[in-house]
């Protein structure tokens, strides 16, 4: 038996929602493996700036800093809108930066049960099965100086894109970890082409390949892997990529599944406290209605179980369970196919996971 705490921080629209079945899903591994998960929950987001004035609390960092790990459900709100001068989605910015999560892991393993739910040709995405490992606090997302002003006379705004070797190394090393672990295949993403900070991620990547010589490694420029990401998913096996280039990819990466709601994700650093959420965002127009896909949070939440809590049992026995609940034709919306599926909202495909688990 163990005992846990973890951080719920369910957020805006219908994170709530995603969180609360995930959270379910959890309570039901400890009953049936014995094991304690005390759970606090807490604001981020548009709520917290509603309450507190600030996307995240100095309190909501010190809580997910002390708990085993953290299920995060979205932030934001209509349009990607200010919230009284603040933006919510900062708060997981604030939450990677403030506990040192430098690597995004996004899988891609689509059941055989949804073949049917992609837009893309059955034959293209059968057997795709990607891990994309994507940095995540370097890049435009947080180098300085960025702002706006005036160019040549009228109104303008400038990013700036920088990125470290250390940063850049020891991303493409756990992207080799794993990749020793799976197929033996590694592909690098960048801009190198045009962008000197790829030309440099582009040398330090290579780099790291030499030390890796039974690897299969390949750069890619990001136009062209978008592109055969569509055409021919199979081909890639571990993807590495900058923090723009895998927040857009990942997104693409989930149309061969189906849907935003069937992808979990990780952030890790160098130690085991980890912040799992879904790809999607919060959805603001469908908040409330019972119809968000949770099982991009539940597979997070398996996520969560092997690998900041080192349960790697339990964790397949929640993929398990979604597998089989599809397998038996529960659907939300977003993945109906046809007349003989099961049409079920949030809390009906909780509950499908959920007796799959138990039984």
């Amino acid at each position: 038996m163990g005992e846990f705490s973890i951080a719920y921080l369910p957020g805006d629209g219908v994170g709530p929602e995603v969180v609360g079945q995930a959270r379910r899903v959890l309570d039901a591994v400890g009953e049936k493996f014995g094991h304690r998960f005390e759970g606090r929950t807490a604001l981020v987001g548009a709520c917290s700036i509603e309450r507190h004035g600030r996307e995240i609390t100095d309190e909501v960092i010190d809580l997910s800093k002390s708990s085993h790990a953290v299920l995060l459900g979205a932030c934001g709100v209509p349009g990607g809108e200010a919230v009284n001068g603040r933006h919510p989605e900062r708060a997981v910015l604030d939450l990677r930066e403030e506990m040192e999560l430098w690597a995004n892991i996004r899988p891609l393993r689509l059941s055989k049960h949804l073949l049917g739910s992609s837009p893309v040709k059955r034959e293209i995405v059968e057997g795709a099965d990607l891990l994309v490992f994507r940095e995540l606090t370097g890049g435009i997302y947080f180098a300085e100086p960025k702002g706006r002003g005036e160019v040549d006379g009228e109104p303008a705004a400038f990013d700036t894109l920088l990125y470290r070797e250390s940063e850049i190394r020891r991303i493409v090393e756990r992207a080799f970890e794993h990749a020793e672990k799976r197929r033996g295949l590694v592909t690098s993403v960048d801009k190198m082409n045009v962008l000197e900070s790829s030309r440099f991620w582009r040398e330090v990547a290579e780099d790291v390949a030499a030390g890796h010589p039974d690897i299969d490694f390949h750069s890619m420029l990001v136009d062209a892997f978008a592109m055969r990401l569509i055409i021919s998913p199979r081909d890639f096996d571990v993807v590495v990529t900058g923090n723009m280039f895998g927040d857009i990819i990942t997104d693409e990466m989930s149309v061969l599944a189906g849907s935003l709601g069937l992808m979990p994700s990780a952030s890790l650093g160098d130690g085991g406290v980890g912040l799992y959420e879904p790809i999607h965002g919060s959805a603001p127009d469908i908040a409330g209605q019972n119809v968000a896909n949770p099982l991009g949070t539940i597979l997070s939440a398996a996520m969560l179980l092997e690998l900041s809590l080192g349960l790697p049992e339990e964790a397949r026995a929640v993929e398990d369970a979604v597998e089989a609940a599809l397998a038996k034709g529960y659907r939300t919306a977003d993945i109906m196919e046809d007349e003989t599926s099961l049409r079920v909202g949030t809390a009906g495909m909780g509950d499908a996971v959920i007796a799959e688990l138990i039984s």
